[in-house]
């Protein structure tokens, strides 16, 4: 599920009516792992900056993010970060281009190719080498007496073994894990301490391992012990990877969502919400598989391509009842279906939406917290498309027989539902006047004001054990990632020009030396096998490309490399697909 928030107010209300929880979302796949982590240390599942803490901090340490391709609109605040005296870090197997430099097209040295030089130091990690970089980091900060004492006190717990087990970590461990020198990460260190104040961004690159929520949780070690979280240009920053993925969780598009929660949509709707957990993203195509689940109703986004093991995911779809997507543009997903395949086309948001009292809007929550307006105001390509809204509210009234929620009503005033939403959800309180002000608003975050709601009602050091991943003779860790030409799933042309390369998306980028022992020469076509308990896929016909990646770490575009990510390796805790530590052997292609 991928859309705006109303849409994913009123959808979780018809499903919890219908029956169920199961509301697998897109955050299943990339940031569940974040809000896990967050959750549990910090008491919210969502990041603690603004983007004005961002442009003017210390210093910056980015890991796992490529903003150049992923988040390019961030190029402009990392620019401000560094033209008012911050410094980036970048923690990442691959030097991206976007990390490197950036030409402001809208300034005129950018027009004239003048670039701002980005991060001042880049650490190679190798592939799930994060967590181990970490503690070296931590180890740093402790040898350097670097800790800031007073907020461990006041503000934390498990400070004592927490501390304990850093000090039973060695620097050799740390260093062949995570695949860079002592020096490197004490250089990294040295900046992060000498900063007042630091933010710490990351992405996919941290999320999608066995250990993620470890890993996040290690983050945020390093800035509870420093003390660098609560205050201005400090905190933990996860960055989101399109419009409004969080405020479908804020609007309670969960599998798992709290009993306060519930407590509070059961009173304003009237109704008795199903107490028992529904299914993930990945639960889902499980149960699909099993004939568990007989329909699969997408809203928005591409739930085949986004997925892992994309034969699996297939199969899933095609064992269902129904499977109907409600889209604004078609794609490969629509083609695999159930027994019986609906498409419902809808309006994009840049389309004028005309209901019954007049010209609506939606809102969405960015990644820092702010909820503001979307409005469209394009003529819309068909008089007969109809919005998100209006089809889960046609939805519901055709297949909720008893119920007191006004669907009719809802879908043609939409301030009518945001009415109802401040009563349910904590911070959206007048909403319908806050989000019409320029900007919107902001929605409270206690870790700003260093108020932790967690189950200790501090901020909770954790204890997360080193756990390599032990690779057979001839395996490599591969990633799969964007093109600079795409986003998400949807791919605008075959060009990845960041990384040099033209007219192709079967690409395999590989470390020099790793290609040598293969006898794998550059543009050779190959064969891509996954290991996984006993289990193989393979992808064929991929170009063998040299690259400057860390010995034994390789990377590959998604979704053509989604077959081989199996759909049962998963993070700890979130559930999140492993896609960037995916085992592999490669060989010459028997089909070349």
């Amino acid at each position: 599920m991928q859309t705006q928030s109303y849409i994913a107010q009123f959808y979780q209300l018809f499903v919890r009516q219908y029956g169920t929880n199961n509301l697998p979302d897109c955050s299943n796949m990339c940031h569940e792992s974040s809000g896990a982590a967050l959750n549990e240390t910090v008491g919210i599942g969502k990041g603690t900056v603004t983007l004005e803490d961002i442009e003017t901090t210390d210093c910056l340490l980015i890991m796992g993010q490529n903003p150049g391709t992923n988040h390019p609109r961030m190029l402009t605040s990392l620019e401000k970060t560094v033209e008012n005296g911050g410094k980036i870090i970048s923690v990442n197997p691959l030097f991206e281009t976007g990390l490197r430099a950036f030409s402001h097209p809208q300034k005129l040295k950018g027009v004239l190719g003048k670039a701002t030089p980005l991060a001042s130091q880049h650490v190679p990690v190798r592939l799930n080498g994060d967590l181990p970089f970490l503690k070296g980091m931590l180890k740093s900060v402790i040898e350097a007496n670097a800790i800031d004492p007073a907020f461990i006190e006041t503000y934390t717990h498990g400070y004592e073994s927490f501390l304990a087990k850093i000090n039973a970590v060695t620097w050799k461990e740390i260093s062949q894990q995570s695949g860079v020198s002592e020096k490197e990460i004490r250089a990294a260190a040295n900046t992060f301490i000498q900063a007042k104040d630091a933010i710490t961004c990351w992405a996919m690159g941290l999320t999608q391992h066995h250990n993620a929520v470890a890993t996040i949780r290690e983050v945020v070690n390093l800035h509870l012990i420093t003390g660098k979280i609560g205050r201005p240009k400090s905190g933990l920053c996860p960055v989101r990877g399109h419009s409004n993925v969080q405020g479908d969780r804020s609007m309670g598009v969960w599998e798992k969502m709290p009993e306060s929660f519930l407590a509070a949509l059961d009173k304003e709707f009237e109704f008795t919400s199903p107490p028992k957990h529904g299914y993930d993203a990945v639960d889902s195509i499980e149960a699909m598989l099993a004939g568990k689940a007989r329909v699969f109703i997408g809203l928005g986004g591409n739930f085949l391509s986004a997925s892992p093991d994309t034969h699996a995911t297939a199969a899933a779809m095609r064992q269902c009842q129904l499977t109907a997507h409600i889209a604004t543009k078609l794609n490969r997903g629509h083609l695999i279906t159930g027994k019986r395949g609906l498409i419902l086309p809808c309006l994009g948001r840049t389309e004028a939406d005309l209901q019954k009292s007049g010209p609506q809007f939606v809102t969405v929550e960015d990644s820092m917290g702010v909820v503001h307006k979307s409005e469209g105001r394009l003529e819309p390509a068909s008089h007969q498309l109809k919005s998100e809204t209006a089809i889960v509210c046609g939805i519901a009234r055709a297949t909720l027989t008893e119920t007191r929620v006004p669907w009719l009503a809802f879908s043609e005033n939409y301030d009518l539902i945001r009415e109802r939403i401040q009563r349910v959800i904590p911070g959206f309180q007048d909403f319908n006047a806050r989000v019409r002000k320029p900007g919107g608003f902001y929605l409270p975050n206690g870790v700003k004001e260093r108020s932790f709601q967690t189950a200790t009602g501090k901020a909770n050091f954790t204890i997360n054990p080193l756990s390599p991943i032990s690779l057979e003779s001839g395996q490599l860790l591969l990633q799969t990632f964007r093109s600079h030409d795409q986003f998400n799933t949807t791919i605008y042309g075959n060009n990845d020009r960041y990384r040099g390369i033209k007219n192709e998306r079967r690409v395999i980028f590989l470390n020099k030396e790793d290609m040598a022992e293969r006898n794998i020469s550059p543009e050779q076509p190959v064969d891509i096998t996954s290991h996984f308990k006993g289990e193989t896929r393979t992808a064929k016909l991929f170009l063998a490309i040299p690259y400057d990646t860390p010995k034994g770490c390789a990377a590959a575009y998604y979704p053509e490399a989604n077959v081989l990510v199996p759909l049962g390796a998963r993070a700890e805790t979130s559930q999140t697909p492993i896609s960037k530590s995916v085992i592999i052997t490669i060989a010459p292609s028997s089909h070349a």
